[in-house]
């Protein structure tokens, strides 16, 4: 087991979030301690893929530990330093404009900003309809961002929804341990799938 502390962070990506469990999964045996953010959105939301609080009692299971999920609870991330590297997935549209225009207001945001601070890698993995329409300067303006580094991504249905870019969640360990040694996994764009 590799001695980092790895934050892992859950966005409302609703449809995404049993992947994202199996990332969180894969993330936790690879790493000495994992603790598990997710949005106030994520936190109160039930859904047609299950309810958030069986959401976040597996989370807790894994990680062994509560879920933050409230910004007061995240603040410390940054004083304290309490992380290596942290993790958002799945990263919504929503939280892609909000880190690219430094917008705090959420669990997840000030996680992020607060671990930013002390120059440490940030890993996203996006999951967005509107990844090449509304949310591309936001993932421009993130690539180009120094300690972000990007899960690799691609259209997910590029018929059906010609603008939709998601990560392979299957490759969030290694993106974390690339991002360690302060690198990029590429290839960070992947051929759309049908």
């Amino acid at each position: 087991m590799e001695d980092y502390r790895v934050g892992f962070a859950f966005c409302g990506s609703f449809c995404t979030l049993s992947k994202a469990l199996d990332a969180l999964e894969k993330t936790a045996a690879r790493y000495r301690e994992v603790i598990p953010i997710v949005s106030e959105t994520v936190a109160a939301t039930d859904t047609r893929f299950g309810n958030a609080h069986d959401f976040m009692r597996e989370m807790e299971r894994i990680c062994d530990r509560r879920v933050i999920c409230t910004v007061r609870d995240a603040e410390p991330i940054g004083p304290k330093a309490l992380l290596d590297v942290l993790v958002i997935c799945p990263c919504t549209g929503n939280t892609l404009a909000k880190l690219a225009h430094g917008i705090t207001d959420t669990a997840v945001t000030m996680a992020a900003k607060a671990h930013l601070r002390n120059n440490r890698p940030l890993v996203l993995a996006p999951s967005t309809n509107d990844g090449l329409a509304g949310a591309a300067p936001n993932i421009g303006a993130l690539l180009a961002r120094r300690n972000v580094y990007f899960v690799p991504f691609g259209q997910d249905d590029s018929l059906s929804k010609p603008a939709s870019l998601v990560a392979d969640f299957t490759k969030v360990p290694e993106t974390v341990s690339s991002a360690l040694l302060g690198q990029q996994l590429q290839p960070v764009l992947l051929a759309a799938r049908r």
